[in-house]
């Protein structure tokens, strides 16, 4: 057992915006990109006030539900200029956008996983980051037998990672608490 005093977690805010985004961080793919879709969303409070120096950060496959590692089994990258990560701050009003390529179906050794992409939030006042999934609704099928989203038993609280249609992509609010709040996830 160690004798020396434990050291106070630090908040992952609300110094986000001095050195961790970069301009082209919310580019998982070059606006023009064939397929190329926004996923934009506001962040709320408990309050239900928007989150005006949050960070929005994106993990994910590409459209044939691979990853773009070196350690990825199933094959090199596909769509060359395609990040598979994006990171944005939050504006004034709380918005957030990031420009990528929906994801494919992504096989698991539970089951296939239904395309979807991982976000993590950073924000003012939190110990550690808050992790969730993006799901697309015109995926109901894959949607209905995903393993992960299946686990939330609530229908009410799996809705909340179901991203609506919008006419350049999909929106995706996220609600750190209170009424409709996000599910997060313990990873």
């Amino acid at each position: 057992m160690s004798t020396h005093p434990t050291t106070p977690a630090q908040t992952v805010g609300p110094y986000l915006h001095i050195g961790l985004p970069w301009p082209d961080g919310p580019y998982a793919v070059a606006e023009g990109a064939p397929g190329a879709v926004w996923i934009r969303g506001t962040v709320y409070d408990g309050a239900g006030e928007p989150v005006t120096d949050a960070l929005v950060e994106t993990w994910q496959a590409d459209p044939q539900g691979r990853f773009d590692h070196p350690d990825d089994p199933r094959g090199a990258r596909s769509h060359p200029g395609f990040r598979a990560f994006g990171r944005c701050p939050t504006g004034a009003d709380g918005g957030y956008g990031i420009l990528t390529l929906k994801p494919g179906t992504v096989p698991g050794p539970h089951g296939d996983q239904a395309p979807h992409i991982d976000v993590s939030l950073f924000a003012r006042g939190m110990l550690h980051r808050v992790v969730t999934r993006l799901y697309f609704p015109e995926e109901e099928a894959a949607n209905a037998a995903d393993p992960v989203l299946n686990s939330i038993g609530d229908p009410d609280a799996r809705a909340t990672l179901v991203a609506g249609a919008a006419p350049d992509g999909y929106r995706f609010d996220i609600r750190i608490q209170g009424d409709g709040e996000t599910v997060f996830f313990d990873v």
